[in-house]
């Protein structure tokens, strides 16, 4: 099974894919969506066409993203929402299941801790998928929240949804 894992943003976006091998974490790829100068529709249509072609190269099965954290400036939260409707979109559009995660349950459950800082999350990300050097912030990011959604496919085909899973494909 393979997990694409978005970190969300207006001007950066990261993305990164694993694959879940047997219970094994292998990585795949990732790397950041930059965008240009360009108007909020333009970043917009960037990222979805943008996450539409990792999961096609990739093979992505699942798709996994950060939630919208909140903090005093309202309009930066609704871009940021926006930005992650474009990359949900991409996903659902390729028939993906979508998982959403926060910060706090990406980083519990990569580093242990919630209030984990970037620099922890990075060594976290490079230790767990023996990675030769440390992703850039925001691709280890997305390489996180892919890892946590693995943790939760592993919960729920303990649980017996493994069956459930096979059918889909």
């Amino acid at each position: 099974m393979r997990v694409l894992g978005i970190d969300p943003g207006s001007r950066i976006t990261g993305f990164g894919v694993i694959e879940i091998n047997n219970g094994r974490l292998q990585y795949v790829t990732s790397g950041c969506i930059k965008m240009k100068d360009q108007d909020l529709p333009a970043r917009l249509k960037t990222i979805f066409e943008s996450v539409s072609e990792v999961i096609d190269s990739a093979g992505a099965e699942f798709l996994a993203i950060e939630d919208v954290f909140v903090s005093r400036n309202a309009r930066s939260a609704i871009v940021l929402g926006q930005a992650r409707g474009a990359a949900i979109s991409a996903g659902v559009n390729r028939g993906l299941p979508v998982g959403e995660y926060t910060a706090l349950q990406i980083k519990k459950s990569v580093v242990g801790y919630g209030q984990a800082d970037k620099t922890q999350v990075q060594h976290m990300v490079r230790s767990i998928l023996a990675l030769d050097g440390v992703p850039q912030q925001d691709a280890a990011d997305a390489l996180a929240c892919a890892i946590c959604h693995s943790h939760t496919l592993e919960h729920r085909l303990g649980m017996g949804i493994k069956k459930q899973l096979k059918a889909k494909s």
